[in-house]
């Protein structure tokens, strides 16, 4: 005879409320960017770091943003087709490609960057004293191999 398995409360799984916490948090955002300038989360993600560090190759920023390399790849053409990134040659190495921000990616991150620092300022505001504690497990999360 089958074993009934024991009730399982999905809303209390840790794993399945980080999922819905990142993805409303992330869907909040990517409403404002869509709607605002048409660009992806992915895309916005390719932008930021870029912008960061300056010129970087499609695998560095797969590394960094945790996407899927072909998503960043969709993302860094779609940049690059409206404007935005310029994909230059290494000089080192050839088959590798550099990103870069043009002026026009540098005047949408400067419209960019403070939308997101007040929606990080919001964050901030609704978690008020519960902040740092949630700060600390993000951290512990991100940093364990689990």
């Amino acid at each position: 005879m089958p074993q009934t398995p024991e009730p399982f409360d999905l809303s209390s799984y840790i794993p399945y409320r980080l999922a819905v916490a990142a993805e409303r948090t992330s869907a909040a955002l990517a409403r404002r960017y869509r709607e605002e300038f048409g660009i992806s989360v992915a895309e916005w993600r390719v932008l930021v770091h870029v912008s960061d560090a300056g010129a970087v190759s499609i695998r560095d920023i797969h590394q960094r943003v945790h996407l899927e390399k072909s998503k960043v790849s969709r993302a860094a053409s779609r940049l690059e087709e409206a404007g935005y990134l310029i994909k230059e040659v290494n000089g080192q190495d050839r088959r590798l490609l550099a990103l870069r921000l043009t002026d026009k990616g540098q005047d949408l991150m400067a419209q960019l960057l403070p939308i997101a620092q007040a929606f990080q300022t919001q964050l901030k505001q609704l978690l008020d004293s519960q902040l740092e504690a949630f700060d600390s497990a993000l951290q512990v999360l991100m940093e364990d191999d689990l």
